[in-house]
């Protein structure tokens, strides 16, 4: 034999050894067990699993037309059906985890029926004590469903991922679609508040401004008349001062008559009242305090040929500076040098974009969800942005035609990156509750027409069918099936679900 042909047979030798190996290693003795042990069941006339010890003989049935699964059991004395109240019967069910389900038997009929409904899975190891004519009876069996055998480590290199069941916090959300749009308690449009002709432009579009910033300053003749009747009026007032204090000393001592004296007291007052007048015109135009006082100092100069010297430079009474109102960013531009404009012209819109506000489209069905203060979470998928904030507004009226009304929540914005046009998908957060005990949503399978969970207890795992609750989206509350510290597999449980499809394990009723 050549050195060649030696090579071959062992490595076909390793190739079956490592094929025993692998057999060896994926068993599932519990798994063909029952299902050799199924091949050998005897049928009893309702299809039941048949029991005998001599001529005594029970039929097993779990029966669940109509109602929740219960045990109903036949006895036979040889061939002939046996008076069930002649029959006392006890049969145990002990579960994973060391549960024991212990049924009680009373007549119904012509069969026994449990005391207990037979919970999901049946899968269980059955004991089960009868009493007859003065004998006694026991039997034992093995049922197994929706379970399968793997070891640890095989679980973990599968990528397996096992859980305990315990409380988590849930929230229950609505999620509703929005735009980010501006804060409109942050923009402001500014006008020029009297016509004149605009002659600097200080600001373009994506400028950003601090309040009272110059933006813009244009010449204006209403303005110097504006300033003029000022003038004139603290000049009035302060000759009317003169003569009433004048007549005031004339009257006290007789020199001057009453009627004098009220005529200087009245133009005083009504002085006084044009010089508060043309205050308030100033003030109302933005004119800034500095200003007005530089126009109420009398001009100096000489009396020369009856004539006052004005000292005021060029322009002063007709420069009119247009300032922003608030910090912000100009997102409207509409003025150009030397253009003529109206007291009511929009020169610019200036937006403060620290905040925006995230419009919320709130359809009918859900008003009585969205509450003012109410968290939420903003995400605007098409530029990955994230934020959370809370309902500032939910508007009174709902559209005809869209049949939804508005709300409003504020985000903050110090970078910019939240733009007004974006879409945006709001999640309000209805509640949010600690459930008493909860899995993971990705532990969560369809086995039959049930939900479960696959509960580990050393080497095995079972499905164990679930009544589910709320969910969040991470953790589904559990309101009945698992007990706090079971184990389960969470990630991956869908290996588990189909080793336990392969098994074939049935389910016997």
């Amino acid at each position: 034999m050549n050195v060649k042909n030696i090579i071959m047979i062992t490595a076909v030798i390793i190739a079956g050894l490592a094929a025993a190996l692998f057999i060896t290693r994926t068993d599932k003795p519990s798994v063909e067990d029952a299902g050799n042990a199924e091949e050998k069941t005897v049928r009893g006339p309702h299809g039941g699993r048949l029991l005998s010890d001599g001529d005594f003989k029970i039929e097993v049935t779990i029966y669940e037309k109509g109602v929740p699964p219960q045990f109903r059991v036949y006895a036979y004395d040889k061939e002939n059906k046996v008076n069930p109240e002649e029959v006392k019967l006890t049969i145990e069910l002990q579960r994973l985890g060391g549960r024991v389900d212990k049924i009680l038997f009373r007549k119904e009929g012509d069969y026994l029926r449990g005391d207990k409904v037979v919970e999901e899975p049946h899968s269980f190891d059955v004991k089960i004590f009868a009493g007859y004519r003065g004998k006694k009876f026991k039997w034992e069996y093995s049922q197994l469903e929706g379970r399968v055998e793997m070891a640890p480590e095989v679980a973990a290199a599968a990528g397996i991922e096992i859980k305990t069941a315990g409380p988590a916090s849930i929230r229950t959300t609505l999620e509703l679609p929005g735009e980010i749009v501006l804060n409109k308690n942050r923009v402001a449009h500014i006008v020029p508040r009297l016509s004149g002709v605009v002659t600097e432009v200080r600001k373009n579009l994506g400028d950003r401004v601090r309040k009272g910033e110059v933006v813009a300053v244009i010449d204006s003749r209403e303005l110097a008349e504006a300033k003029r009747e000022y003038i004139e009026s603290v000049h009035r007032l302060h000759f009317a001062q003169s003569s009433f204090v004048r007549e005031e000393g004339l009257w006290k001592k007789k020199i001057s008559p009453e009627e004098d004296y009220f005529a200087s007291r009245h133009n005083l007052e009504e002085a006084e009242i044009s010089k508060q007048v043309a205050l308030q015109k100033l003030v109302s135009l933005g004119i800034s305090a500095g200003e007005i006082k530089a126009l109420s100092v009398e001009p100096e100069g000489n009396v020369i040929q009856h004539e006052v010297r004005v000292p005021f430079s060029n322009k002063t009474l007709t420069r009119y500076e247009i300032r922003a109102p608030l910090d912000g960013v100009v997102i409207e531009k509409n003025i150009s040098l030397g253009e003529a404009i109206k007291e009511d012209f929009d020169m610019f819109v200036v937006a403060d974009l620290s905040t925006v506000w995230g419009e919320i489209t709130v359809y009918t069905k859900d008003l009585g969800t969205v509450r003012v203060g109410q968290r939420v979470n903003v995400e605007a998928a098409a530029v990955g942005l994230k934020s959370t904030g809370k309902v500032s507004y939910i508007g009174p009226l709902v559209g005809k035609q869209t049949r939804s009304a508005k709300a409003h929540v504020d985000i903050p914005n110090p970078k910019g990156e939240w733009r007004p046009g974006l879409f945006v998908t709001v999640e309000v957060i209805r509640e949010e509750k600690t459930a008493p005990i909860a899995v993971s949503v990705e532990a969560i399978q369809t086995f039959r027409d049930w939900s479960v969970v696959f509960v580990r207890y050393g080497n095995l795992f079972e499905a164990r069918p679930l009544e589910l609750g709320r969910s969040d989206g991470q953790h589904v509350e559990i309101l009945s099936g698992l007990s706090p510290g079971e184990k389960y597999a969470s990630h991956n449980s869908f290996i588990v679900k189909a080793d336990i499809g392969k098994a074939g394990a049935t389910h016997d009723h």
